[in-house]
């Protein structure tokens, strides 16, 4: 007994620092997401997207902390939640353990597992923050963070990987390793709402129906931005395995980071070539995207695939979002990152991509999963932005839009010494 006390205490303590480093990474996605949206986005725009993305997270973390949490695992108020949803008793954890060779259940920390959850919401929230920006009010934006993280995203994690009946009427059979649909096309459905509320940026669509390019101040910053994602992305797949301990599961770990990477690699390559045939140059905006395009695919099933696969898995995401992002265009939806392609169109592919390589994945299960998280959140969310819009308005004034929305929002700027000049 004293052997298996060690052993369970061993494993207790490497699955729940696992679950705490992979929770950090996650939580540095918050910074590539700042660099990349920050730039994609025009001068004057800069310090207000960064004012966003660092207090989405702040607010996040809270809103999670406060009742998100409990609405979609269960369990008390504030941190009473996190003390008993994920803490084991020892002595049926050992009993478990030593009928499943102790590669059975999870074993770790509740407030570790609070912590990897609470990352995610904020990924989801960091998805609205480039699709709506250069024109919305920052304080209408973390109006609806609230109530982004406080409710809508906890309820549909909730009847996903908290494994609740959808308002008691059916129970998912749904399948989704790290959140493609869960967390990314979550994201994108609470931002396509937004962009139709709030419109195109002013001179995006000509009166002719043309698409005018608005470029980004900083592309080395937008690069810099996605190689945080992709480093940050391991933690996002790999955490998801939820534990390390045991031979089987280190392996699977070393599979999911092999997978993560091969995807990223294919995303980009695709992106590049299909971008090359259709514009005849080679767009780095779209190899960015299509490195996080490629990162968002197989994110719903990064453990089972061959490396082979997971690279065609990604490949076609990366493919995919240069025409999602031209379609888009054409039907003057104005999304300034490309957002809603990567997280929305291509998180839809990754929900379905699941059904090559998991043999228990059904299409009608990935469907209904799909729909629901797509409605609810789609829906839940154009009602919220409506209510902002009605209460305290959402779009700032064609003269601060035009002036940039760091000075009217922030009263500062980014680049000073640039910007003034020009």
């Amino acid at each position: 007994m004293e052997l298996q006390n060690q052993i369970f205490e061993l494993q207790y303590a490497m699955d729940t620092f696992y679950f705490l480093v992979c929770g950090a990474l996650v939580m540095w996605m918050a910074a590539g997401f700042a660099m990349l949206e920050a730039g994609l986005v025009r001068a004057k725009n800069t310090t207000e997207i960064l004012t966003k993305n660092v207090a989405l997270f702040a607010v996040a973390s809270t809103m999670y902390l406060v009742c998100g949490y409990n609405f979609m695992y269960g369990g008390g108020w504030f941190l009473s939640g996190v003390e008993t949803v994920a803490t084991l008793d020892v002595e049926a954890a050992l009993a478990t353990s030593a009928e499943n060779g102790f590669g059975g259940d999870s074993v770790y920390s509740g407030a570790s597992d609070f912590f990897f959850q609470v990352v995610f919401v904020a990924t989801a929230m960091s998805i609205v923050s480039g699709a709506v920006a250069e024109r919305m009010k920052l304080f209408a934006f973390l109006v609806f963070a609230v109530v982004m993280t406080g409710l809508i995203y906890p309820m549909e994690g909730g009847w996903t990987w908290g494994g609740n009946s959808v308002f008691g009427l059916y129970e998912l059979s749904f399948s989704d390793y790290a959140g493609s649909g869960i967390v990314h096309m979550a994201g994108a459905a609470a931002a396509l709402a937004g962009v139709l509320v709030l419109g195109a940026r002013k001179g995006k669509y000509g009166p002719n129906g043309e698409v005018n390019a608005i470029p980004g101040a900083n592309l080395p910053l937008a690069t810099l931005g996605t190689f945080i994602l992709w480093l940050g992305w391991f933690g996002f797949n790999g955490g998801s395995t939820l534990k390390l301990g045991g031979i089987a599961v280190a392996n699977e770990v070393a599979n999911v980071f092999v997978n993560t990477n091969a995807a990223a690699a294919g995303g980009l390559i695709a992106a590049l070539l299909v971008a090359r045939l259709l514009f005849g140059k080679a767009d780095l905006t779209m190899a960015l995207n299509g490195a996080l395009a490629g990162l968002v695919a197989i994110t719903a099933e990064p453990a089972d695939p061959s490396a082979l696969t997971a690279t065609l898995i990604g490949g076609f995401g990366g493919a995919l979002v240069v025409f999602s992002i031209v379609a888009l265009d054409k039907l003057k939806i104005d999304d300034p990152v490309g957002a809603i392609s990567v997280h929305g169109v291509v998180g839809l592919w990754g929900i379905f991509a699941v059904l090559i390589t998991d043999a228990e994945a059904t299409f009608m299960g990935q469907l209904i999963g799909a729909l629901t998280i797509f409605g609810w959140v789609f829906g839940t969310s154009l009602l919220t932005w409506l209510v902002i819009k009605k209460v305290m308005g959402i779009r700032v004034s064609e003269e601060e839009e035009y002036e940039g929305v760091d000075i009217s929002e922030c009263g500062m700027e980014a680049y000073p010494e640039f910007t003034k000049s020009a």
